[in-house]
């Protein structure tokens, strides 16, 4: 499985980001849409789209992507919600979800800020793609994409559009 990771996209899906993650299989995006479900709309129909709802979100979006999700992919337990922390730092009701649920993989937004980390603490991946939009204090906005197979994580790459 080949996934592209955005996050923070705030209603802006531009072309540079759309030519990156054209190859992928999937897309996850770790919240903060943008502009309603017809944002969300959008990324849904150019790629499988999993996703979590953002604090900037309209709430309407709840029925279609939660304030946390978790599943399998390729024998991987992936973990995803918008406010997460860090590694040391984690969000409460992140690190409750963590121990909860025990993923592999952790994946947040929120704080704008690419990230990827070892956590040996809780001995997972944790993973924050940064800003694939425009709104926010971020100088470069960024994306990922990953090959996900026989439970290993491999050949990611990072996409960086200055604003």
């Amino acid at each position: 499985m080949y996934i592209g990771l955005i996050s923070d996209s705030h209603g802006v899906f531009s072309p540079e980001f759309r030519e990156f993650l054209q190859p992928v299989d999937e897309i996850w995006h770790a919240g903060d849409f943008g502009g309603g479900l017809a944002t969300a709309d959008a990324f849904a129909a150019f790629k499988p789209l999993k996703g979590v709802i953002g604090n900037c979100d309209d709430r309407r979006l709840i029925h279609e992507y939660p304030m946390h999700l978790f599943w399998e992919c390729e024998g991987l337990k992936i973990l995803m919600t918008h406010i997460g922390g860090s590694p040391g730092h984690y969000d409460p009701e992140a690190r409750t979800l963590i121990r909860q649920y025990r993923p592999d993989i952790f994946v947040c937004g929120h704080s704008h800020i690419l990230k990827v980390m070892n956590d040996s603490t809780f001995n997972m991946l944790y993973i924050n793609p940064g800003a694939c939009g425009k709104q926010g204090w971020h100088a470069v906005r960024t994306a990922l994409r990953f090959h996900i197979d026989s439970g290993n994580l491999h050949d990611m790459e990072v996409f960086e559009l200055k604003r």
